[in-house]
């Protein structure tokens, strides 16, 4: 437990229902099922995905009506509510609500709503503590469940957080301030730099596929004597389907689906192994080394990847892919799989998406889409060789880039460490101690609590019939 670690003199561990004011709120956000929900709607439901590491990241876009909100007893969000998420990913994290609109928002409800007051604990702190790793360790290790991990707002009630005095929950709060900003500049360089390379990326292509690394004087809008322009079918072979009925059901198999695909490298990064008797239903082509495997399902994500290690070869694929095999007399399979991952070979996909929750395309589609090639395959070899020359540099500024951005992540639970031990910044013995922040929340929780008894009790009294004698 963290409450064995030290903290500096006058600062006291706290629980979250130990620092809510008198008119603080400590609940969970609301169940609110899709029957509720409105498109038209005027209160909007902010959801997990909307909560980050210290950011509101303004994600959802689900709706709900007003009196339809006001029926089922919402919480209304108020600006700085503090936001936990109590699941993943990763769980417990946080971040302050930023719109200031009466009756507008509501939560959903795997999201914790802390509501405190200036005078009692900063908002910005608690959610700064929130993002301290050692607290997001405290709150892993109470979660539960079994498909769908989170922990309870119970669970969450008991975790105890360093609390400092309030001057210096002000000075922390700023010095955080002042260091992230600094931060978050260089981390906008590094992923300006990232969305350059995949400019780069794409251009190399581009140049690729219009010839320009083999032949000196193309023009523009033309392709080199010797290339060719086809409907992709006319240069792949189709791949197998699987006869089920015919496998030992007790025999294994290697099997590759879309989540195996890392689609920041377009490289197969996992796979899953099954026996025929429990197989998933979409087990259903025979993939081979050099086969191009292309998500049908939301094909701007580019789920794409080649077949590139011996032990994939003859092994399955999700019926979620496009097998695009190259037949080997007129197409090298590199040269197909870098075409594949071309803006210009996935745009017009993009455009023949059909479906609303999984939009996707045909394998038809995808197989009549055109591609320009050079008929020589010695030329075919000489572009992959000059794409992969490029790319390969690229990928090394990508690992840099990589390493620069979870340097900066490290940084930063560095900061919030430090900020939390009570040596971001100093300590002044004049300010007031937390334990006396938190009995005068607590005096005033129950001074209020003592005043609603007695309006309740007036209530009762006043509400109370009166005794008539009976007549004789």
């Amino acid at each position: 437990m963290i409450e064995s670690r030290e903290i500096p003199s006058g600062w006291a561990w706290a629980t979250i229902p130990e620092m809510i004011p008198s008119k603080g709120v400590f609940v969970d956000g609301d169940w609110i099922e899709s029957k509720d929900q409105d498109p038209n709607g005027e209160v909007r439901l902010i959801q997990l995905a909307d909560i980050g590491n210290g950011d509101f990241r303004n994600k959802s876009s689900r709706f709900l009506t007003l009196k339809r909100a006001n029926a089922l007893n919402c919480t209304f969000l108020w600006q700085n509510d503090v936001l936990v998420a109590r699941m993943p990913d990763p769980i417990g994290r946080a971040c302050l609500f930023p719109f200031n609109k009466e009756n507008s928002f509501v939560t959903a409800v795997d999201v914790a709503i802390v509501r405190l007051g200036e005078k009692s604990v900063i908002p910005k702190y608690l959610m700064y503590a929130s993002n301290n790793l050692y607290i997001r360790r405290e709150i892993e290790s109470l979660q539960s469940g079994t498909t769908r991990k989170r922990i309870s707002r119970s669970n969450l009630a008991i975790i105890k957080f360093p609390l400092p005095p309030l001057p210096e929950q002000h000075r922390i709060v700023a010095k955080i301030a002042e260091l992230f900003s600094s931060l978050d500049k260089g981390i906008e360089s590094l992923t300006s730099a990232q969305q350059q390379l995949k400019v780069y990326r794409q251009a190399v292509l581009k140049w690729a596929f219009e010839g320009k690394f083999t032949n000196e004087n193309v023009k523009e809008g033309e392709l080199p004597d010797g290339w060719k322009v086809t409907e992709l079918k006319n240069v792949t072979l189709k791949a197998i389907k699987v006869k089920v009925k015919e496998k030992d059901p007790n025999a294994e198999f290697i099997y590759l689906d879309i989540g195996g695909i890392d689609n920041s490298l377009n490289k197969i990064t996992t796979h899953k192994i099954y026996k025929w008797n429990d197989a998933p239903s979409r087990a259903q082509q025979i993939i081979e080394f050099g086969d191009t495997l292309f998500s049908t399902v939301r094909t701007y994500l580019k789920n794409i990847a080649i077949v590139d290690k011996d032990i994939y070869h003859q092994q399955i694929g999700s019926s979620g892919f496009t097998v695009i095999r190259a037949d080997k007399d007129k197409l090298i399979p590199k040269y197909l799989f870098y075409y594949s991952i071309y803006d210009g070979f996935i745009r017009p996909l993009n455009e023949l998406q059909t479906g609303t929750s999984y939009p996707a395309v045909r394998d038809e589609d995808v197989f009549s889409q055109p591609i320009n090639y050079p008929t020589n395959i010695p030329e075919q070899h000489a572009i992959v060789a000059e794409i992969e020359s490029r790319l390969s540099v690229s990928e090394k500024i990508e690992e840099s880039i990589e390493h620069s951005l979870t340097q900066s992540e490290a940084l930063r639970q560095s900061i919030l460490k430090k900020a939390f031990e009570g040596k971001l910044v100093p300590q002044d013995p004049n300010d007031e101690p937390a334990s006396v922040l938190l009995e005068r929340i607590k005096a005033e929780r129950q001074k209020q609590a003592a005043e609603q008894r007695n309006v309740n009790s007036k209530r009762k009294t006043k509400n109370k019939p009166s005794s008539v004698g009976a007549k004789c």
